[in-house]
């Protein structure tokens, strides 16, 4: 934020993009809507965009404070390795898998809707490893976590503080989503919580596009 202030602005514009993107595939699975007074879509496109831009920046900024905390660095790192045989093969295939993918929500919402979260992060790191960026699987070969598990924690954390701010508010979003639409904690039903976590990890992803790159480690901040 301090080092590279005209990245972080830029963040605001692309995140609005970043979660526009979602609003479209909600189209097709109908998981969350809005409730308000009747607006012109120009004001409704305006004051959505402005809450959107938020997110990107609230995430990440979210990481770097969870990375402050060195209890965390010493539960992730020194873990279970984990090596993905033929990156790039696999890559090309999750690429397409997960692409084609996307495709099923139009046709079976009410079983495919997790996608919504999946699909997009696997796409995210196919094209890593294919252009021959370091992924988040990459450190996992030498038992580092802290770059899968720090950004779902970050997401995680800001999605209860948005469920926790929406609760009550005067133009909130409700949710129907099928199968787990029960216990809620606010709005959201408890296993919704869980599209958090793949979230966090998209948003560090779309910062690393960006040329950003997320520290995970204290030596680092």
């Amino acid at each position: 934020m301090l080092k590279r202030p005209k990245m972080f602005l830029l963040l605001f514009l692309v995140s609005s993009a970043f979660w526009w993107f979602f609003e479209y595939l909600n189209h097709f699975v109908h998981n969350w809507y809005y409730l308000g007074p009747p607006i012109t879509p120009f004001a409704r496109v305006l004051t959505a965009s402005l809450a959107f831009s938020t997110v990107l920046p609230a995430v990440l900024s979210t990481v770097y404070w969870i990375a402050t905390f060195k209890q965390l660095h010493h539960a992730y790192t020194g873990y279970w390795t984990f090596r993905v045989p033929y990156p790039r093969r696999l890559a090309l295939l999750a690429l397409i898998t997960s692409t084609l993918s996307l495709f099923a929500l139009g046709a079976w919402p009410d079983s495919s809707y997790p996608l919504v979260w999946v699909s997009p992060l696997i796409v995210l790191v196919s094209l890593q490893a294919l252009t021959g960026q370091k992924t988040i699987f990459s450190v996992l070969q030498n038992g580092d976590w802290r770059p899968f598990c720090l950004p779902a924690m970050a997401g995680l954390q800001c999605g209860f503080f948005w469920e926790l701010w929406n609760y009550g508010c005067m133009t909130p979003w409700k949710y129907n989503i099928p199968f787990v639409d029960r216990f809620h904690l606010f709005e959201m039903p408890l296993l919704g919580y869980a599209g958090y976590l793949p979230f966090g990890l998209e948003c560090t992803l779309i910062a690393s596009f960006l040329g950003l790159r997320v520290h995970t480690s204290p030596s680092t901040q």
